[in-house]
């Protein structure tokens, strides 16, 4: 291994943390967006290294100056967190990318060297937080990308996004509270930050109370960051009132980032160590999964904003996650991470394409989509081809998710196999409100004349990433292989 792969794990967070002080420094909107797009571009090459890397090697761990853990600073990277440092990076180049022809009508060009700045505080915090081996840099990490997020949020035209900021500031401040405050009862139990050390210490703390009232504050203060039922209520107007590149980012990773530390706790530190945890996980996960599900898509089903809809879509989505986890079993684990790969690709196609459709002067609304296929084509048959990946057709990337959660389903038993009902459901709701927009885009009679098709770079984008969602329908192996190998390393403490 060379010196530089050697140092691949800190170089995913030290690459973006340190571009963005100098994009400030730049001011000039060009230099800073090209500064900024080959730091996330540079991240997304190390993310596809550590892949290799874990794939060959198994799970990386770094020691930071050399001092070992548990009493130095530790990240680590394994198949997990691999293959979500692909969806963070490689959402976020996508994100910039974009904004080189979105940003005329969304950012003021005074503070775009501020916007990027900030957008890359935001990818170092959320890799920070898959790469980080122990509970606190976890917190430092997450507030980090929390505090970048609002910014960008707000950082758009549109004044609605300040109320959305503020309702996700004070949720989000809420959840990272409760976080932090069920990491000191178990610091106070264990005398431990390290997520490893304290997995080992906890088998061996005779009151396990404090351990307990910690585990609820972990799971609620990181199912509210990771808008899990009914704990979403930030998500809906911030994915509608961001700037649209801002929206394909954040809702392609930040929810899944939250529940990637979710499971991290929950079958990594807290598996095998607190009696009935088992049950007491499934207990609370499966229910809040199934109504997630159907109440959630049944909300995109009647919403009027293109955005909007696609973000109750989002909270559902965390459902069918939520519900392969709920199964604590391999194959049902296997097929929660997956979903999250593949939903990343579905989503971030799909709120790309309302990019296009807003930069090609078309109205988000769904009555303002009336005939907009005829002058649009190319952009409205990549949103029916990334809809269809989120409905789960066979080929696409969003049936192997799907697939994977009913054969964990049927493995489980008579109980289980009723849970397939949801999963279906979801599924035909999803092909209704997809519907919605498909008709009135094709259907519909012809509305604004000056209607045009988006700006190429933004189309031969979109495209790729439809043509990610078919290529990993049909050659699953990547994002499949490193999800099972997650699910084993995840279950193995409780074996």
């Amino acid at each position: 291994m060379t010196l530089l792969a050697a140092h691949l794990p800190v170089l995913q967070v030290v690459v973006p943390l340190l571009t963005a002080p100098l994009v400030v420094l730049l001011r000039r909107h060009d230099l800073a967006w090209a500064a900024a797009t080959t730091a996330s571009a540079c991240a997304f090459a190390i993310a596809v290294e550590l892949v290799r890397q874990v794939g060959s090697n198994g799970a990386l761990s770094y020691e930071l100056g050399g001092w070992p853990p548990p009493y130095g600073i530790e990240l680590s990277v394994d198949a997990f967190s691999a293959l979500l440092l692909l969806v963070v990076s490689g959402a976020s180049t996508v994100g910039l990318l974009i904004c080189r022809t979105s940003f005329g009508f969304e950012v003021a060009a005074e503070r775009r060297h501020l916007f990027h700045s900030a957008w890359l505080l935001a990818l170092a915090g959320l890799a920070g937080i898959l790469v980080a081996g122990d509970a606190f840099n976890i917190f430092v990490f997450m507030e980090i990308s929390s505090l970048a997020t609002y910014i960008l949020i707000a950082g758009g035209s549109d004044r609605q996004a300040l109320p959305a900021v503020f309702k996700y500031l004070i949720m989000g401040t809420i959840g990272a509270t409760f976080y932090l405050i069920g990491v000191g009862l178990i610091y106070m139990m264990t005398g431990t930050l390290n997520l490893a050390d304290m997995a080992n210490r906890i088998g061996e703390v005779a009151d396990l109370k404090p351990l307990l009232v910690a585990g609820g504050f972990i799971t609620v203060g990181l199912a509210l960051k990771a808008a899990v039922f009914p704990l979403h209520t930030w998500l809906p107007n911030a994915y509608t009132y961001a700037p649209h590149a801002v929206t394909v980012f954040i809702a392609a990773c930040s929810t899944k980032v939250a529940l990637y530390v979710l499971l991290r706790f929950d079958f990594f530190v807290f598996q095998g160590n607190l009696p009935g945890h088992v049950s007491q996980f499934t207990t609370f996960v499966l229910p809040v999964a199934v109504i997630a599900i159907l109440v959630a898509s049944s909300m995109a089903l009647f919403e009027k904003n293109l955005k909007r809809l696609l973000a109750f879509s989002s909270i559902a989505q965390v459902g069918y996650m939520l519900l392969g986890a709920g199964f604590v079993s391999v194959t049902g684990l296997t097929a929660g991470i997956v979903h999250m790969f593949n939903h990343a690709l579905a989503k971030g196609a799909l709120f790309l394409a309302a990019a296009c459709l807003a930069a090609g002067g078309t109205s988000l609304t769904v009555s303002g989509l009336s005939g907009a296929a005829s002058r649009m084509p190319w952009t409205m048959a990549a949103f029916v081809g990334a809809g269809l990946s989120l409905i789960g057709i066979p080929g696409t990337a969003g049936f192997v998710g799907k697939w994977y959660l009913v054969r964990a389903a049927l493995e489980a038993g008579a109980l289980g196999a009723l849970l397939i009902v949801p999963v279906l459901a979801g599924s035909l709701i999803a092909v209704l409100y997809v519907w919605r927009v498909v008709e009135a885009a094709y259907f519909e009679p012809a509305g604004d004349p000056a209607r045009r098709e988006a700006p190429r770079p933004m189309l031969v984008l979109l495209w790729l990433l439809l043509g990610l969602n078919v290529w990993f329908g049909v050659q699953p192996m990547l994002p499949l292989g490193l999800a099972g190998e997650a699910a084993y390393s995840l279950l193995a403490p409780r074996e």
